[in-house]
């Protein structure tokens, strides 16, 4: 018998959902930790992710074969022992797209509209405004990494009268973007933004990808949001573009380091606002639309064409 373990406290009728999309399957349902390694041991399929999978379903013997993740960013994952175990790993890209991209445009609305800076100074009193303020309209937005999530933030981008850049890997088109860049264009694109939206897998190629000389070209008056990876930044090359004014401003959901440490200088600095990675947090919509995804999958992998999962990740690409 097919055996399945499902790492996410879910509602009755979300545990019915996976019920019906599974007949015949023995399934356990639960939270992160809550397991005895057997269930860990005898689970063919796994929803979710936590530090036992990696030290008793990966190891030699188990009958784990597919794991279905509730994060769209894997790059933290064991991949290569992922991939040496022949396990297929699907991701949740597209579950979160309404939820990053709100986070992804009320960072852009906060800095451009001094909401930031005006949060900082209820606590002082201080009845001050900001040098200078920008609207949105009118703006060009540059949306590094277009997939589900550049795509929602392009369509709200929309709303707000912008000029839409689309900067992916291929170059494609984007029906939601007014014109699209391949990577290698990428500076071509920074140049011409007053928003850069970084929503990037972080991969060998992506890695620091922006750093100071990526800065630099942007407008000096532009602003830097990052709900992608926190590696595909230098953080200390960011930093000093924003103490040294070669950006206006920057709002980030994702670090390099994480949690950031306390004393770290970006708390400091009036000019950006932080999130703490949680742009993509399971609300109840992202869980619904998570169980969603994750019933057709069973349908499919239980269909004997585990090849044809839904956002099957390419242990090649890391994404």
């Amino acid at each position: 018998m097919t055996t399945m373990l499902c790492l996410y406290p879910l509602a009755p009728e979300q545990e019915a959902a996976v019920r019906a999309a599974a007949p015949g399957v023995s399934i356990t349902f639960g939270r992160p930790g809550g397991q005895d390694d057997e269930a860990y041991r005898e689970a063919e399929i796994i929803f979710g992710w936590d530090a036992k999978v990696k030290e008793v379903a990966l190891q030699e013997g188990t009958k784990l074969r597919w794991i279905q993740s509730w994060s769209s960013g894997i790059d933290s994952l064991p991949l290569d022992r992922l991939e040496a175990r022949g396990v297929r790993l699907t991701d949740a890209s597209g579950v979160h797209a309404r939820s990053v991209s709100e986070t992804a445009v009320a960072m852009m609305l906060g800095l451009s509209r001094g909401i930031a800076a005006a949060v900082r100074n209820q606590r002082t009193g201080a009845w001050e405004s900001p040098e200078t303020l920008a609207e949105m309209n009118g703006g060009t937005v540059a949306i590094v990494g277009a997939g589900e999530i550049g795509r929602e933030v392009a369509r709200i981008a929309r709303a707000f009268d912008m000029r839409v850049l689309a900067v992916r890997r291929s170059g494609g088109a984007v029906p939601e973007a007014d014109a699209a860049y391949a990577a290698d264009r990428l500076d071509e694109a920074l140049r011409e933004a007053d928003y850069v939206v970084n929503i990037l897998p972080l991969t060998n190629e992506t890695a620091h990808l922006f750093q100071a000389e990526r800065f630099a070209a942007m407008k000096r008056g532009a602003y830097f949001i990052n709900v992608g990876r926190g590696g595909t930044v230098r953080t200390e090359d960011l930093v000093a573009a924003l103490e040294q004014g070669v950006i206006a401003g920057a709002g980030l959901d994702v670090f390099e380091q994480e949690p950031l440490p306390a004393d770290h200088p970006l708390w400091a600095l009036p000019n950006v606002i932080l999130t703490p990675h949680n742009a993509g947090g399971l609300t109840a919509r992202n869980v619904e639309r998570l169980v969603r995804l994750f019933a057709a999958n069973l349908g499919i992998y239980l269909s004997g064409e585990p090849g044809k999962l839904r956002n099957l990740v390419d242990y090649g690409k890391k994404y």
